[in-house]
């Protein structure tokens, strides 16, 4: 099958959105990116440089950060942060049309994880969009569901280096196949990402959300890489505890998880001494994405009578130290 896609944009060039636009050109396609500052004078005028297991590539993009100048797009991922997400979309308007279908790659509880179910639109997740704003900029139909296991480090604007292998499994909210699901997958296998489309694309979220909750938050409190968190005598029975929580939350979901406990502990530990995002963040004062990784989580098992005092502890904190951060930094 071919994809047939021709006015695709990335949303946010940091290091996920420079790693697919990069790919993407391999191609032979000039992605169109919305982004602004020194990143965007770097695309203008050197292009992407990313450096990943295949070697080392060139892309050139067209890079802009007036969406009337990109103008309507057929295909948008988002590759931005989740508190940017709101404002984000604002700023797209412009490009999204009635046939536009948007692929937001953002970490933690999506504000769609109800939407294509049975009654599901009824329901919004208060922490994740408070004001219904973001259901209003983006009708659930256009959006297809992603789940991104890609890792990568922006070295300098634009300059980017990935060591890992890239993932991207997509799927539609309604859990049905489609021919914009198939063509969305064929187009994320050409540009050499594996890409998978699930028929339950909840199930690789709660993954990712498992990984996200039992590392992040704790990663700004601690400070500790991947490694210790999953593996330290201190630390490691404490994250085996948000990980008790946060899988019983999710079978009470009904989601089908690929791994039992100590693989997972174990997976983690060999991740290395490498810092979280959430803790680089922090650590550059930026905004934490605590809403969608964890708040949503507890608001989830709320919803089904489940408590989760480790987390929600761990989250308090996590918290606290985001606000004192932010404070010491005005």
């Amino acid at each position: 099958m071919k994809h047939n896609f021709t006015r695709i944009c990335i949303a946010g060039a940091g290091a996920i959105g420079c790693t697919l636009a990069a790919r993407l050109a391999t191609t032979g396609l000039i992605p169109n990116i919305l982004a602004r500052g020194d990143t965007l004078t770097a695309l203008k005028t050197q292009g992407i440089e990313l450096t990943d297991l295949d070697g080392y590539h060139h892309a050139t993009v067209h890079a802009s950060d007036n969406p009337q100048q990109l103008g309507p797009q057929e295909l948008i991922f988002i590759c931005t942060k989740a508190p940017a997400l709101a404002d984000i979309l604002e700023t797209l308007q412009p490009m999204i049309t009635t046939d536009t279908i948007v692929i937001p790659l953002v970490n933690g509880v999506p504000w769609w994880y109800f939407h294509g179910l049975e009654h599901g639109d009824e329901i919004t997740l208060t922490s994740v969009d408070p004001d219904q704003r973001i259901e209003r900029l983006l009708p659930a139909s256009q959006v297809i569901g992603a789940v991104t296991f890609m890792t990568a480090h922006t070295q300098a604007p634009a300059k980017v280096q990935s060591t890992n292998p890239h993932l991207l499994t997509v799927g539609e909210l309604n859990h049905q196949s489609s021919e914009r699901l198939l063509r969305v997958r064929q187009l994320i296998e050409d540009a050499g990402i594996e890409a998978r489309a699930s028929d339950h694309i909840r199930d690789p979220l709660w993954t990712k959300i498992i990984a996200n909750l039992t590392s992040n938050p704790l990663s700004i409190i601690s400070g500790a890489s991947l490694s210790q968190i999953y593996s330290s005598t201190q630390l490691a029975p404490l994250t085996r505890q948000i990980l008790n929580e946060t899988l019983l939350v999710a079978a009470a979901y009904s989601a089908r998880i690929p791994f039992d406990p100590p693989t997972f502990m174990q997976m983690g530990a060999e991740m290395g001494e490498f810092k979280t995002s959430m803790l680089q963040d922090y650590q550059a004062g930026r905004p934490l994405e605590l809403a969608t990784i964890g708040d949503a989580v507890v608001e989830l098992a709320q919803r089904v009578g489940l408590d989760m005092p480790i987390t929600r502890h761990t989250l308090g904190l996590a918290h606290f130290m985001d606000e004192q951060n932010r404070a010491s930094s005005m």
